[in-house]
């Protein structure tokens, strides 16, 4: 009998979820619902090119449409799960209809993280998630003088840079007492500051915003020192919320995300889960916590793992975690998790700006940030990959050959 897969949540993890499925060798009818109306898209653009208008809309979908029909990929826009049936598989859908499924993966993603201090539904506020958020606020930035960007991790920072190609003056509001705190080293995080500020980018360190207030002809962003910052736009990064409603209601376990195992399957063993609404145990961590990553190569890499699991051959996921960031003519790239490093070291010219910094943890290479250097990037995810031994020494040595120990 034709088995049917249903897939929820047209993101980069159900688009890739979708077509390994076919590699794998799944023959059935697979259904993939999207909550929006356009065509499964990139995302990272639309913080960075889309913004700056280098980037054109027309480039932004993942998959032409001709791809859906020859892998025969029931692509089903405008399209919202509301409810899942376990004891009848079906998925039940916003306008009543229900749809029965042998197998169901969730790729539900995860939505922004949205202001609660007075003034934050003001027309001026802008968030960056989807592409309706991106129209807007690159029509909103055609006039803007000056912005305010709340929150200095990655979608903060690229959306200030962008902005700032614009030619509008952009203060960063951050909690932290530095950049990119959860993910970057103390000394990545001075160097990306220092080359915002070289750009005309202002900081404020340490502050939460208290509260918006719309004056005549500006937005007052408000911080809890009493500080006033004028401006025409406010945009807010800070952080996501998994989609995992959907998961909970039904049943399935759920901790900071939609609980999968090491082959991506959650507590029922119908239904499997990938991307960014999915918490899982890595197989780099430090300790055996269940945790998310927020990334295109954990979408896609989760997703094939996924895959495996329905076509009834689960491989285990083993996927080295990689992320990058354009910001003016920097091209951040990170390999590996540098959580707990004991030492750090840098190879390369930090003046050029082209070099990378080798983190280690004791004896072990665990992570490797690399500043417009992507042939580096890529050897680094190989050393990473196979656990070669490179000593601290060497990494920072230039004259050392470090593809020597790669096979």
């Amino acid at each position: 009998m034709n088995r049917l897969l249903v897939i929820v949540g047209a993101s980069y993890a159900g688009v890739q979820l979708a077509a390994a499925a076919r590699e794998s060798g799944f023959d059935g009818r697979i259904v993939l619902l999207g909550d929006e109306p356009d065509a499964p898209y990139q995302r990272p653009p639309l913080s960075k090119g889309f913004l700056t208008g280098s980037f054109a809309e027309a480039r932004l979908p993942l998959r032409s449409q001709a791809f859906f029909d020859e892998e025969k990929i029931d692509w089903m826009p405008s399209m919202r799960a509301t409810f899942i049936d376990r004891a009848r598989r079906e998925v039940e859908l916003h306008d009543g209809t229900r749809i029965a499924y042998d197998h169901l993966a969730l790729t539900t993603g995860a939505r922004v993280r949205k202001l609660d201090c007075p003034g934050a539904t003001l027309d001026a506020v802008h968030y960056l998630r989807d592409l309706r958020d991106a129209r807007r606020l690159a029509h909103s930035a055609q006039a803007a003088r000056r912005a305010v960007v709340i929150g200095g991790g990655y979608i903060g920072l690229e959306a200030a840079a962008s902005l700032r190609q614009k030619g509008v003056e952009v203060t960063v509001v951050e909690t932290e007492p530095r950049l990119l705190a959860r993910v970057a080293s103390p000394w990545m995080s001075a160097f990306m500051q220092r080359a915002h500020a070289d750009k005309g980018i202002a900081f404020a360190f340490g502050r939460k915003v208290a509260a918006l207030r719309q004056l005549d002809d500006a937005v007052s962003v408000v911080l809890d020192d009493d500080t006033h910052l004028l401006c025409d736009l406010v945009v807010a990064g800070i952080g996501v919320i998994p989609n995992t409603e959907l998961a909970a209601e039904c049943g399935l376990t759920v901790a900071g995300g939609i609980v999968v195992d090491e082959y991506a399957r959650t507590s029922d063993p119908a239904i499997v889960a990938a991307g960014d609404c999915a918490a899982f145990v890595p197989h780099w961590a430090v300790d055996a916590r269940a945790c998310r990553v927020e990334s295109v190569q954990n979408a896609n890499d989760m997703a094939r793992v996924a895959a495996l699991a329905i076509a009834g051959r689960p491989q285990p996921y083993r996927a080295i975690p990689w992320f990058w960031s354009d910001q003016f003519d920097l091209k951040l790239q990170m390999a590996g998790i540098n959580m707990g490093f004991t030492h750090q070291v840098v190879r390369g010219s930090v003046e050029e700006r082209k070099f990378s910094v080798f983190y280690f943890r004791d004896e072990a290479l665990i992570a490797v940030d690399s500043i417009n250097r992507p042939q580096e990037h890529m050897l680094a995810r190989k050393l990473l990959a196979q656990c070669a031994r490179v000593s601290v020494h060497e990494a920072g040595d230039p004259a050392f050959d470090l593809k020597g120990v790669v096979s």
